[in-house]
């Protein structure tokens, strides 16, 4: 974080000093919320949660180099004491970013919001130092925590924002207000918690409605929806997409042999050409969002497509791609799960699949829930189940409960019988089962939502060989 006194904190947060002998002395370090994340000058943000208290490690951080605690109550150690430690944090975080000459990029989206970050950082990291969120912390805590670890010499500020409700992303935005905001798509993820892809469109698009009239709005020229966010805001708008009528688009789309996208960029400056590490065609639209925000900051198209033909995975167990010695290639996509994210993923395993078939391997989709789809869980489970099929998916192994029954009882609908497809009752079983069948030239997916815990299968099948037992989760 740019450097900044206890005084100075306290005033902005609002918050009482205690037990600071000199209020003078500044946060030169991180602000962490972790006690394992503490160093020399630190500033240490308790919350208390269901089981651990934040501030029961008022001591500890200390001693570790935190020059004070950003908290709800006295601890005994250098506190500055406020009435509510996330509004605090959220007020130190906008102060930083009002102070920074940092252009902030804001992204959302039901799917794909993490995988274009991890693209947008690295394509502006070629150009000047680029702050990003790490993972997938977008909400009201891991957004601010992004934000202030920025410092003078950051020149890019990327930030994901998250929803699960109308005014979450309003709210994300006041606080670290950005000048360029790019909107994936409107999908079904979370659409038990919204209502309908209609709310989860009103959600969205509160990013474009924050934005300033001299920033730009990014949007999805392919998604009518997110297109018709334009009307909504006072910036200027460029479109990304394979349609014609976009800004920055993709023409010659392909995919390689081991599944990975190539085409020709196209961008106002220019075109040039792109072949990605990243596997699956998803990924191109991931790819021209990515190259929009790129060419809105002033970067050419030869440079965008060096930068995107040269990035990878920056979050883990999102199309992880590891060969194992014995030639089987496992595709840990587990991170999370949506209809549209478990629809590209079986397409990018179908198109890895053409090379390993030729060689006699053959395709396997180890799937799991998808959470928080309310009433349409049944119908989205089902057609997963069925394009797994008709994707010709050589093997499906359905793992879990009712939603994995629902996965199954798809695919045996659409035509996939006797050993085809695989109902087994959790990751355990589902490890059993591969060990036993796995053969060299195989290609493994895994994917779910993140409370499946599945990446332990991709994980058990990368460590354990032929032995070992699935960590217990």
């Amino acid at each position: 974080m740019i450097a900044l006194s206890l005084a100075e904190i306290a005033e902005v947060v609002g918050g009482q000093t205690h037990d600071i002998p000199d209020p003078s002395v500044q946060v030169t370090g991180s602000v962490v919320r972790d006690s394992r994340e503490v160093g020399p000058g630190s500033l240490f943000v308790a919350f208390v949660g269901e089981r651990v208290d934040g501030h029961d490690y008022a001591e500890a951080v200390v001693a570790a180099g935190a020059v004070a605690v950003l908290g709800s109550r006295p601890v005994g150690v250098p506190t500055i004491v406020v009435a509510d430690v996330q509004k605090a944090l959220g007020a130190l975080a906008r102060h930083v970013v009002q102070r920074l000459g940092a252009t902030l990029v804001a992204l959302t989206g039901s799917a794909g919001k993490t995988s274009t970050k991890d693209l947008i950082a690295q394509v502006l990291q070629s150009k000047a130092p680029t702050v990003f969120t790490p993972g997938s912390l977008n909400n009201e805590i891991g957004l601010p925590l992004t934000a202030l670890s920025a410092t003078e010499e950051t020149k890019f500020l990327v930030l994901e924002m998250g929803a699960r409700g109308i005014g979450h992303i309003r709210y994300l935005a006041d606080l670290t207000p950005p000048r360029i905001g790019l909107v994936l798509n409107v999908g079904t993820a979370h659409i038990g918690e919204f209502g309908g892809r209609e709310q989860i469109a009103q959600a969205k698009g509160e990013l474009v409605e924050s934005l300033p009239e001299d920033g730009a709005a990014i949007l999805n020229a392919d998604d009518p929806l997110v297109r018709a966010m334009a009307s909504r805001t006072k910036a200027k708008v460029l479109l990304f997409g394979e349609s014609g009528e976009a800004d920055v688009r993709a023409e010659n789309v392909r995919l390689t042999d081991s599944g990975q996208p190539s085409f020709m960029l196209h961008t106002p400056s220019g075109c040039s050409d792109v072949t990605m590490r990243l596997y699956g065609e998803h990924h191109v639209s991931n790819a021209l969002a990515a190259a929009a925000v790129a060419h809105e900051l002033g970067m050419s198209a030869a440079e965008i497509a060096t930068a995107l033909s040269e990035a990878g995975s920056l979050s883990r167990w999102r199309m992880e791609v590891t060969e194992r010695p014995d030639g089987v290639t496992i595709v840990n996509d587990a991170y999370n799960a949506n209809p549209e994210s478990m629809r590209a993923a079986l397409r990018a395993l179908a198109a890895m699949g053409g090379a390993s078939r030729a060689k006699g391997g053959r395709t396997w989709a180890v799937l799991g829930k998808m959470a928080e789809l309310g009433d349409e869980a049944l119908a989205e489970h089902d057609a997963v189940g069925r394009l797994a099929v008709r994707l010709n998916v050589s093997k499906l192994v359905a793992v879990g409960g009712r939603e994995a029954s629902w996965l199954q009882l798809g695919a045996y609908n659409e035509g996939s019988w006797g050993e085809e497809s695989v109902h087994v009752s959790d990751a355990q079983a589902a490890v059993d089962l591969l060990r036993s069948e796995l053969r060299p030239g195989d290609v493994v997916l895994v994917k779910a939502s993140r409370s499946v815990g599945l990446e332990s299968i991709a994980e058990a099948l990368l460590a354990g060989g032929a032995q070992g037992e699935v960590d217990a989760r």
